[in-house]
C-alpha cells in the first residue's frame, strides 16, 4: 500500500502543468533551450535572442519538482520561478525559445519535463533542437571556444561549419540537466539535435557574458538572425572592469542583462 501512494505521490510531484498564454498555429518549429547552467550561458543567450527578436511568451510550466524557493522583484513582491516557451517566425521559420529562471531540482523532475517538452515538439513536428550551455574551466578564458556534439552527425557537422569545433570526447563529462537529456531523448524520437557547450568560469556566481556572445554568434550563422550586439559589448566591457578591479558604472553594471525580461539570475 505504501509502495502504491509513493508512487502516486511522485507521479503527482513530476507532473507539469502546461498553462497556454497565446494560441499560435505552430508548424515544423526549431527549438533553441536555455535554461540557467554553467556560467548561465544558456540562460544569457535564450534571454537575449528573446528580446532582440521580440519572441512572444506563448507558455509557462510548473510542477513541484521545481526548486523550493521564490524570488523577490522590483516590487518587493515575490515571483515562483518560471519555465517559459516564446515564439517568433523568422524568414518563414517558426522558431521556439525555452526560456526561464531554473531547471528542474532532481532527476525525476529533469526526466518528466524533458519527455514534456518533447510530447510537444513530437506534436509541433519539430525540425531540429538546439540546447545551450557551459563548459567550466577553473581559469576565466579569453577566447572561449565552443563546442558541439549531438544525435546526428549531419546536424552537428552542419554547425561545425559554422565555427563550432567538434573535439568533445574527453573534454567534458556527462552534460548534466535539460541540455543533455534534450539531446539524449530527442534521438528516441528522431528529432535532430545538438547541444552547444561554450567554455566559461566554473564558479557558481560567476555569468558568462563573454561566452554567450559567442554562442550567440554561432546561432546567427546558423539561422541568420539580425541582433544587436552593442549591449552585451557594453556588459563584457563592465565585466573587464569588474575583473580588473575598476569601478565600472554603477547605472550600467550588469543592470542591462538583468533588465533582459527582467529576470534574476541564480548561482
Amino acid at each position: 500500500m505504501q509502495n502504491i501512494e509513493d508512487r502516486q505521490k511522485n507521479k503527482k510531484m513530476n507532473k507539469w502543468e502546461i498553462t497556454k498564454i497565446k494560441k499560435i498555429s505552430i508548424r515544423e518549429p526549431i527549438l533553441i533551450e536555455g535554461l540557467p547552467g554553467i556560467g548561465n550561458v544558456g540562460k544569457i543567450v535564450a534571454d537575449y535572442l528573446i528580446e532582440q527578436l521580440g519572441a512572444e511568451k506563448i507558455m509557462s510550466f510548473f510542477a513541484y519538482s521545481l526548486p523550493n524557493s521564490v524570488f523577490v522583484n522590483e516590487k518587493n513582491l515575490v515571483e515562483l520561478p518560471k519555465i517559459e516557451l516564446y515564439y517568433k517566425k523568422i524568414n518563414n521559420q517558426d522558431f521556439l525559445f525555452l526560456a526561464g529562471d531554473v531547471q528542474p531540482s532532481n532527476e525525476q523532475g529533469s526526466y518528466s519535463f524533458t519527455e514534456t517538452i518533447l510530447d510537444l515538439m513530437q506534436k509541433y513536428k519539430c525540425k531540429e533542437i538546439v540546447a545551450l550551455g557551459g563548459i567550466g574551466l577553473a581559469e576565466i578564458p579569453e577566447q572561449p571556444k565552443v563546442y558541439c556534439t549531438g544525435n546526428d552527425k549531419k546536424f552537428v557537422t552542419s554547425v561545425v561549419k559554422k565555427g563550432a569545433k567538434s573535439e568533445v570526447y574527453g573534454l567534458v563529462g556527462p552534460i548534466i540537466g535539460i541540455s543533455g537529456l534534450l539531446v539524449g531523448l530527442s534521438a528516441r524520437r528522431k528529432i535532430p539535435s545538438v547541444a552547444l557547450l561554450t567554455e566559461t568560469y566554473g564558479h557558481p556566481m560567476y555569468l558568462g557574458i563573454k561566452s554567450a556572445k559567442e554562442a550567440l554568434k554561432i546561432l546567427v550563422k546558423m539561422y541568420k538572425f539580425k541582433i544587436d550586439y552593442n549591449s552585451i559589448n557594453k556588459e563584457i566591457k563592465i565585466m573587464e572592469q569588474e575583473e580588473l578591479g575598476e569601478e565600472p558604472d554603477k547605472k550600467s553594471a550588469l543592470h542591462k542583462l538583468r533588465k533582459l525580461k527582467e529576470i534574476n539570475y541564480i548561482g
